[in-house]
């Protein structure tokens, strides 16, 4: 039996495979892509379409290991319970904790995005009120039905799919010169230093933003939890979804960088808007540019809607294994967390005061700072799979409808990558927050887990006696 999965009030299974694949995308396109490419751009010039490529292909072994794990144990803790089956309580506990933290801070940066975006229409107003107003609304949404949220999110997403795609589709109509403007081209790709204008060093170390992009795609397996029919949901759900990412990312950027000279995108590290209302603007098409800027707010409001539910769903997981107070593992008549929603909300209040204190770089370092949860989320994926894989056939557990290609070696693989951008981080500018903020917040996770475990194992073993 798995631990956090007990007798009682339980998480209401309502979500299609459908809204599982429009979640896992509202929860992945998001201020990666729509402001923290202009980052990326910055970082490593024309050559970060390869960096896209790599985070795509980073991003695809985190989905094979997932998706095994997903459909053995459908359950709202997700990797983190898989983390203490498989390795280790102190990995399920650390793990869980870190995503929650780190996917706080990275609400908080969606708001402060969304700030940034209805300042460029209303440049006179102060960053906090915008933080206030999509918090309470979205607060809202987030504590009615889950069946009303997934309805909800699944058209917020659509929306930011359909801008991505007019956006590929306008501008690839500019490139070719199928509009009254002359044709743009392709020179865009070799002008201002070549494609490989800050070298390899640069493709590598934009990886540090670009692999941000592909973070949020493991709410599907966290949404698994209140998935009908997960066994068929979730794999399909994991395919369609990775399969468009890399689709919309890639035509996207190479869209973006083709259009305008990757050096007029993002001309230095503090970001004031994003690089898709940027090409519209810059290319004298006004009227674009206020459509794109309202694409990028409904995009970043997707992603706050699902950071909201990912670490609501973490926290009631935590109190449902012993590791939180009892009380953020209560749910609603409807079925949904209201105490760990709650308490989920901190991160948006430390967007306020980031915010207030930071006004022009406060976007940077939320970056920073959940940069590393989730770096550590998916290292510990890669890990858990590695003693998933053995276990569950050594002790002849069914036949899984999806089995990851290559292993050990593409999970070995995978962590090795993560290890590898964790490590980058210190050395690309704005960055070394998250080394700063991750390790000592790694060591005191840590420390609190040998000062409490005595009391958890107690609470867990009462709850299974129970």
């Amino acid at each position: 039996m798995i631990e956090g999965i007990e007798k009682g009030e339980q998480l209401s299974r309502q979500l299609t495979s459908a809204q599982l694949a429009m979640m896992a995308i509202g929860g992945a396109i998001g201020t990666g892509l729509f402001l923290g490419s202009s980052l990326a751009v910055h970082t490593a010039g024309p050559g970060v379409i390869v960096t896209y490529l790599i985070g795509a292909g980073i991003a695809l072994l985190l989905m094979g290991a997932l998706a095994e794990m997903a459909v053995a144990h459908p359950t709202a803790g997700s990797f983190g319970v898989y983390a203490e089956l498989y390795v280790s309580r102190w990995a399920g506990f650390t793990v869980r904790y870190t995503y929650w933290a780190a996917q706080c801070i990275a609400t908080g940066g969606e708001a402060v995005a969304i700030a940034i975006y209805c300042q460029w229409w209303f440049p006179e107003t102060p960053k906090w009120l915008w933080i206030v107003v999509f918090s309470a609304a979205l607060l809202y949404v987030n504590g009615r039905t889950v069946g009303s949220f997934g309805s909800f999110e699944y058209w917020f997403a659509m929306i930011k799919v359909v801008g991505i795609v007019l956006f590929i589709v306008i501008g690839l109509a500019l490139l070719m010169g199928l509009t009254p403007r002359p044709a743009i081209g392709l020179s865009n790709l070799t002008a201002h230093g070549g494609f490989l204008a800050t070298g390899w060093r640069g493709v590598w170390m934009a990886l540090v933003f670009v692999i941000f992009s592909y973070m949020g795609s493991e709410v599907v397996a966290v949404t698994a939890g209140e998935a009908k029919d997960p066994e068929i949901a979730v794999p399909r759900a994991m395919r369609s979804m990775i399969g468009r990412l890399i689709l919309f990312y890639m035509g996207s950027i190479v869209v973006l960088i083709c259009i305008v000279p990757w050096n007029q995108i993002q001309p230095g590290a503090d970001v004031t808007a994003s690089p898709f209302v940027k090409v519209f603007q810059l290319i004298g098409v006004p009227a674009a540019a206020h459509i794109v800027n309202f694409v990028v707010i409904t995009a970043a409001a997707s992603s706050m809607n699902c950071n909201l539910y990912l670490v609501t769903r973490m926290m009631f997981s935590l109190a449902r294994g012993g590791y939180a107070p009892e009380f953020f593992g209560r749910v609603s008549a409807r079925g949904i967390p209201i105490p760990a929603l709650a308490v989920s909300a901190a991160g948006l209040a430390f967007a306020v005061v980031a915010a207030l204190v930071y006004p022009d770089s406060a976007f940077v370092y939320l970056f920073g700072i959940s940069l590393f949860g989730g770096l550590y989320a998916w290292l510990m994926i890669f890990v858990t799979h590695l003693y998933f894989r053995p276990t569950w056939d050594g002790a002849g557990g069914r036949r899984l409808p999806v089995r990851m290609i290559g292993y050990p070696y593409t999970s070995l693989a995978g962590a090795g990558a993560i290890l590898a951008i964790m490590g980058t981080t210190w050395w690309v500018e704005g960055m070394r927050v998250t080394l700063i903020a991750g390790v000592p917040w790694l060591i005191a996770i840590t420390a609190a887990w040998f000062l409490l475990q005595g009391r958890v194992q107690r609470r867990v073993q009462r709850k299974a006696g129970a």
